[in-house]
């Protein structure tokens, strides 16, 4: 598909403007992003613990998979080695007892998220004891737990444990149902792997459920994703997550197995994404954002009709917790004046945890101005308008004449707001609020 031919003609009726999608840029699920971290005082971290209050969320980084897939650009490795295992979740409940000590009485937990990786590649039993750790050490506060979920390393007794620990939330990696794109990200699972893990999570009391979907896949057509999307929808997902595939084997080493030759163009990743934010518009869900949906009784759904969504590192959220702490290797903790990130290396994380040391090593100080560009930045992706402060409208970057001369924003004195059309642009107007932009090199993900 020629650009001239998908101007103006793509199934959502978005005009394709490529120029406008040439330059990558962050998914901005902070901000400053992980891209501008670097080392933070050694005392930083422990203070902002310290002068945590009011509600918090937790973040579990399980950092292992029993089969590493091609495409993952998570921090994770295999899980067949059980004394790393061991060794690792030992550290993590030395982290939960540490961080916990710090955090002030009042602070109250009310969301708990288990991310990886894949936290079902550890023994249902070793769950139950992260469960029971973060209850003795933390202050809940009847919290919704959430857990991402490997549909291949699912099992009846993780089920029975889900339901017994009370998990609202899951979420599962399924990517796509067509085998031969399965076969090329190196993530082969049956249509009955996944139809047999719903029926154990919606047995275990899982009341939303969400697909992790994805186009742009080596040999991936239009009509694998819509088959993906259909099957998705009749298998009951509560929401669904519709990603671009990000191509960077230059920082993702173990992409370089994926053919890149097979890859879809970036006309056609338009159209996928065009066609996909059709089908399910059509089909019951409530888009938030351009690539995340959510079924109309969905709580997610009511949060984007309330203007409550928010943005954080596992994306868009009705989270509203100013404070996440995250615990784990590389995981980042969110607090307004600071952003901090816990080792990466599995074997130094392990090392500073078990010798009762508060693990953050990287990140960033969040300044006055960051704060306030930060919520620009979230606004527009969340709510698709914000207000500027008059110093930020006074002097708007020249780029944004670009997408308002094409109709893709319109400016109203102070107030900006991104069009229908200009929807699959939010994250490219976004990121002309980023100063870092200007000065970073790094790469990021192609905006559609």
């Amino acid at each position: 598909m020629t650009a001239g031919a998908a101007q103006g003609t793509s199934p959502a009726m978005w005009p394709y403007h490529p120029d406008l999608l040439a330059t990558p840029v962050p998914r901005y699920t902070s901000y400053p992003t992980a891209a501008e971290f670097g080392e933070i005082a050694p005392d930083a971290y422990r203070v902002a613990l310290e002068g945590v209050r009011g509600d918090v969320s937790l973040y579990i980084h399980i950092p292992f998979c029993e089969k590493i897939c091609f495409y993952c650009g998570c921090n994770t490795g295999a899980s067949g080695r059980r004394q790393r295992l061991e060794s690792y979740l030992s550290a993590l409940h030395r982290e939960i007892e540490l961080v916990a000590s710090l955090v002030p009485a009042e602070a109250r937990v009310r969301r708990i998220a288990f991310g990886g990786g894949s936290p079902n590649a550890i023994a249902p039993v070793d769950f139950v004891r992260l469960i029971d750790s973060l209850t003795v050490n933390f202050q809940l506060a009847d919290p919704v737990l959430s857990i991402e979920l490997d549909p291949r390393t699912m099992t009846a007794d993780w089920a029975e444990v889900i339901g017994k620990v009370g998990i609202q939330r899951a979420s599962m990696g399924v990517q796509t149902f067509a085998a031969h794109c399965q076969e090329a990200i190196g993530r082969v699972q049956s249509e009955d792997c996944i139809v047999r893990s719903v029926d154990w999570l919606r047995g275990a009391g899982v009341s939303s459920l969400n697909f992790d979907l994805m186009y742009g896949l080596p040999g991936q057509s239009r009509d694998d994703l819509l088959d993906s999307l259909h099957r998705s929808r009749v298998l009951g997902a509560d929401r669904i997550a519709l990603f671009g595939y990000a191509h960077v084997p230059h920082i993702v080493p173990r992409q370089k197995v994926i053919d890149a030759s097979n890859l879809p163009d970036q006309d056609d990743r338009f159209a996928m994404a065009a066609m996909g934010y059709e089908y399910l518009r059509t089909h019951g869900y409530v888009p938030v954002g351009f690539d995340h949906f959510a079924l109309a009784g969905d709580p997610m759904a009511e949060a984007a009709r309330e203007g409550r969504v928010r943005r954080n590192f596992q994306g868009f959220t009705d989270d509203d917790a100013p404070v996440m702490i995250g615990l784990g290797s590389s995981s980042i903790s969110s607090l307004p004046g600071l952003l901090a990130q816990n080792e990466k290396n599995s074997g130094r994380y392990r090392m500073l945890a078990g010798e009762g040391r508060l693990t953050a090593r990287g990140g960033i100080v969040r300044s006055q101005e960051d704060q306030v560009r930060g919520r620009i930045i979230e606004q527009l992706l969340c709510s698709g308008k914000a207000q500027l402060p008059a110093d930020i409208a006074a002097c708007l970057p020249q780029a944004l004449e670009e997408f308002i001369e094409r109709g893709l924003a319109i400016r109203d004195g102070v107030s900006l707001a991104i069009t229908a059309a200009g929807l699959p642009y939010s994250r490219s107007i976004a990121a002309l609020f980023d100063p870092y932009r200007q000065q970073s090199q790094r790469r990021f993900s192609s905006a559609v």
